[in-house]
């Protein structure tokens, strides 16, 4: 059958008007109509942010941390990214003696440089379409399970050759359920070291209750050092620091890895994530939270130890609060079904698109049955987030069963090539171990696993599964991590006895999950020819984890009758919300250098209308000539929903401004370590 080529119709942006709505590819950029950058306020070549032949440029100073992204703003490896995309390196060095995470950390030379055990970054270096060749690797008339097996074995294949190459990370993108497939080159960092982290009262300021809201008065941001061989990485691009700031109108550009959006579902799928994803989120980790809250108060230890888990937590929380909310306020389901209406009244007269037409109705055949277990489903795929010693266990036995396979049929995740990632994480664990925290989540979880008839977790309780672990011993841990499943079983440890238990249903639920995925593979690229056909013009990919860049200008916005919100806060706003107790407490030697009205005029967060999600924390906004302007950590409550549809009124990101940076690394904190590598002293 002739593949719809995404190369031809996907991708072919020249002399086309583009709107601020999108996540481009570096590819896409060459093809987007250079008068019309121009026009927007690019002053640098296209080629300058992506050149082809090489396969790099500018945009590849914007690198990959997990579920973030951080920028090159030296030659010498210093990268600049959010305060909370470093929280877990800045609580792996923190005690009850030494707590960076309250007091933040200045490295006042690179001996003094913190390194983490698991903190990585990966550097983009070459994106090739590999469509023809996954597509050559699917046997005719196979089922949707494998399908999927075909579609990951030739996955495997191409990332095993690519990682050939010495250093290099490799994966394979699917674009809209696979409509193309992308072998993503690149190469990973895995010494990385702190350099700075401000006080939690200024990364933090606000805390959960300005999260996601505007406006905001946060200084979000952190900085660490990539080194290679032992020496600090020499970077060919970084993103040097604006000399001077951005104000209202002015162009900018936000390189990233947004991590996931659902615009390309159709509309009985998106009320699929609205139940089976943020009603649970929200009704799961709103409890967790409490328990978190509850069991470590009095406890600084405790406190410590929770941190990035309760941030974690926090976070998709609201963000899920804000899905629910958006979706509602929006009515998005209700307009995608309109959308998906008008498609199928468009494509019903052309019978190029009937296979368009029979793959969305299976589509919803999918998402109904979904429905049936969404619930239970939520609950496997939470193990890896709640309860650390259930993680671990479950992460132990998988390991186990995996490793009895040959490489090449192991699981992606479970390959030789994570093994070092896995134990390191194993090892990591020991610090964000609380056990009457874990004692709680695991007793919520296995509550609930109870009221959806998860067999193994019938009659077992958190007290009497701790008694009788050792997997909370970091030594005895890390030994688990080299047996075999019999050498498991013989231990005859409570906690691994639940996840060697759960294993048969987790794997029949990984099968299931498969299967559904292989006729999404098979559908949605038939569906999502007609939507493209249909718009007559570019349809940017849902978001996939994959460099992606976005242009807008800064911007303020209506969120409802009678309110205008300005684009730009100062440090005047932080000090006017301040009230001496947290999240609302600003470190007294951040009030004592802004005693002068000019002090206070510093800008301090800004808004512009670049499409983001989650990924994006940490991207470098830079302006038209490539300097970097402030660094995206947020959206506004009111665009929290933009995963599902991009709404130009309310569509706007947050940023913290350079300028409140350099004014608290130089007037403030004297770092001048820092400061000369930024070429600002």
């Amino acid at each position: 059958m002739r593949r719809f080529r995404i190369g031809v119709l996907f991708f072919v942006l020249a002399a086309l008007a583009l709107a601020e709505e999108g996540k481009w590819t570096p590819q896409q950029v060459l093809q987007i109509d250079p008068t019309w950058l121009k026009q927007q306020g690019l002053q640098l070549p296209a080629l300058k942010l992506w050149d082809p032949k090489r396969g790099t440029g500018l945009l590849a100073a914007a690198v990959a941390l997990p579920g973030c992204t951080a920028a090159f703003v030296s030659a010498n490896g210093l990268i600049l990214t959010n305060h909370h995309c470093l929280f877990g390196l800045i609580q792996e060095h923190s005690t009850t003696d030494n707590d960076l995470i309250t007091n933040g950390f200045i490295a006042r030379s690179r001996e003094q440089e913190l390194a983490g055990k698991t903190t990585r970054i990966t550097v983009p270096r070459k994106f090739t379409d590999v469509t023809k060749a996954i597509e050559a690797a699917i046997p005719a008339g196979v089922n949707d399970l494998a399908r999927l097996k075909a579609i990951e074995a030739k996955q495997k294949s191409l990332v095993a050759e690519c990682e050939r190459t010495p250093g290099n990370r490799c994966s394979v993108a699917a674009f809209d359920g696979g409509l193309q497939y992308t072998l993503v080159e690149g190469f990973e960092l895995t010494d990385i070291r702190l350099v700075y982290a401000p006080p939690r009262a200024v990364g933090e300021f606000g805390g959960e209750p300005d999260n996601f809201r505007w406006p905001r008065h946060t200084g979000d941001f952190a900085m660490a050092r990539a080194y290679k061989d032992g020496k600090p990485y020499q970077c060919e691009f970084f993103y040097p620091i604006a000399k001077t700031g951005v104000k209202a109108g002015d162009f900018v550009m936000l390189m990233g890895y947004p991590g996931r959006t659902f615009r390309s579902m159709t509309a009985d799928e998106m009320a699929n994530e609205r139940r089976l994803r943020f009603e649970m989120a929200k009704d799961v980790f709103g409890e967790w939270i409490g328990l978190l809250e509850q069991t470590t108060k009095g406890s600084a230890e405790g406190t410590i130890a929770v941190s990035v888990m309760l941030k974690n937590l926090n976070n998709t929380h609201t963000n899920a609060q804000g899905q629910l909310d958006g979706l509602e306020r929006g009515k998005l389901v209700e307009k995608q079904r309109a959308a998906d209406d008008a498609v199928v009244a468009w494509a019903a007269g052309r019978a190029a698109f009937a296979g368009a037409l029979a793959a969305k109705q299976d589509l919803e055949k999918l998402a109904e049955a979904r429905r049936a277990t969404g619930a239970r489903d939520y609950l496997y795929g939470v193990i890896g987030t709640g309860s650390v010693a259930l993680r671990e266990a479950a992460s132990l036995v998988r390991m186990a069963g995996e490793r009895a396979k040959a490489d090449e049929e192991r699981e992606a995740g479970y390959q030789e090539r994570d093994w070092i990632r896995i134990r390191a994480a194993l090892a990591r664990d020991t610090q964000s171990f609380y056990r009457p925290s874990d004692e709680a989540i695991l007793s919520s979880w296995l509550r609930r696993a109870q009221a959806e008839k998860i067999t193994p977790a019938v009659g077992r309780s958190a007290l009497d599964l701790f008694r009788g672990t050792k997997i909370t011993d970091p030594s005895e841990r890390l030994k688990m991590f080299n047996e075999s499943l019999d050498q498991l079983r013989a231990r005859n440890d409570s906690m691994l006895n639940l996840a060697l238990a759960l294993e048969p249903e987790l794997r029949a639920w990984r099968v299931a999950t498969d299967t559904r995925d292989g006729a999404i593979a098979r559908l949605r690229p038939e569906w999502r020819k007609a939507v493209i056909a249909h718009a007559g013009k570019p349809v940017a990919p849902d978001a996939n984890s994959t460099l992606r860049v976005t242009f807008g200008h800064v911007k303020g916005y209506s969120p409802r009758d009678g309110v205008m919100y300005t684009p730009q806060t100062t440090l005047a706003g932080m000090i006017e919300k301040s009230t001496g107790e947290e999240p609302f407490a600003i470190p007294r030697f951040i009030l004592d250098a802004a005693r002068t009205a000019k002090t206070r005029e510093i800008p301090l967060n800004f808004m512009a209308d670049t499409d983001t999600t989650g990924g994006n924390s940490g991207s470098p906004v830079v302006n038209g000539r490539g300097e970097l302007v402030g660094l995206n950590f947020d959206r506004p409550w009111e665009n929290v929903a933009n995963d599902f549809g991009y709404n130009p009124d309310v569509a706007r990101n947050i940023s913290v401004d350079v300028r409140f940076l350099v004014w608290l690394l130089e007037d403030v904190q004297k770092a001048d370590f820092i400061l000369k590598e930024l070429g600002l002293k």
